[in-house]
């Protein structure tokens, strides 16, 4: 990870997202919306559920606006059924682009996204064409700045709750995780006090492209906003070495 460092591009996405916090919000809404449906409404027996809620905490929604989305997707009236559809591609220059959306309309989603990548001279490809590319992992970024515990004894409480790996970035410490540890390691980092500032289960490149010309720079920065505005698109995960 070292020389790849995640936080700058998580503090740019946390700032955008500070000016739109109804749409990051809904976004979490819809997550816990599925899960609940899929495993019940208590995290205590839904791993799940405490995925997405280490999430939305990293994202600062309130616990009272969980509390009220996990009632509202347990509620007999919630009758809106969220699909979850992963979509894959590349951008220019061969940039590997996952998309993963929640909709209630597959037909939309899927035209929306394929309409994001070819306006950025991008195109969707088949299931599995890129996903071979990344891994899965639990990623927990937290900032220097806000935390005053030595970094060995922040090192300790990560590597002893499971952690596969503690890298010291230059305004962060990144903690990456497998997925089975992710909420272990998050929940010992939690219980001793030291804020996250970004929690979750991530798709982590194996390499990195370049974009070297200002004109793939663009066409890849008007793929990205295009998704992030589509409502239906939860997450996007690329391999562009920004």
């Amino acid at each position: 990870m070292s020389g790849h460092s995640k936080f700058a591009n998580i503090k740019h996405k946390k700032e955008k997202n500070d000016k739109a916090k109804g749409k990051i919000f809904t976004m979490l809404g819809r997550e816990i919306a599925v899960a609940v449906k899929a495993g019940g409404p208590d995290p205590a027996n839904n791993g799940k559920l405490r995925e997405v809620i280490a999430k939305a905490k990293s994202n600062n929604m309130p616990n009272d606006t969980i509390e009220r989305s996990i009632k509202k997707a347990s509620g007999a009236g919630n009758d809106v059924n969220y699909e979850s559809v992963t979509y894959e591609g590349y951008g220019p220059s061969g940039v590997a682009i996952i998309v993963e959306a929640l909709t209630d309309n597959r037909n939309r989603a899927a035209a929306n996204v394929r309409n994001a990548f070819t306006k950025g001279d991008g195109n969707m490809g088949t299931t599995g064409c890129v996903s071979f590319m990344f891994d899965k992992k639990g990623l927990i970024v937290i900032d220097k700045e806000e935390v005053e515990m030595d970094e060995d004894e922040l090192m300790m409480i990560s590597v002893d709750a499971g952690a596969e790996d503690f890298a010291v970035e230059e305004d962060s410490y990144e903690i990456l995780t497998s997925p089975e540890d992710f909420e272990a390691v998050r929940e010992a980092i939690e219980a001793a006090g030291v804020p996250m500032a970004s929690a979750e289960v991530t798709m982590i490149p194996q390499t990195y492209t370049e974009l070297k010309s200002e004109d793939d720079i663009k066409k890849m920065n008007k793929i990205l906003d295009l998704l992030d505005e589509d409502d239906d698109v939860q997450n996007v995960y690329h391999n562009w070495d920004e």
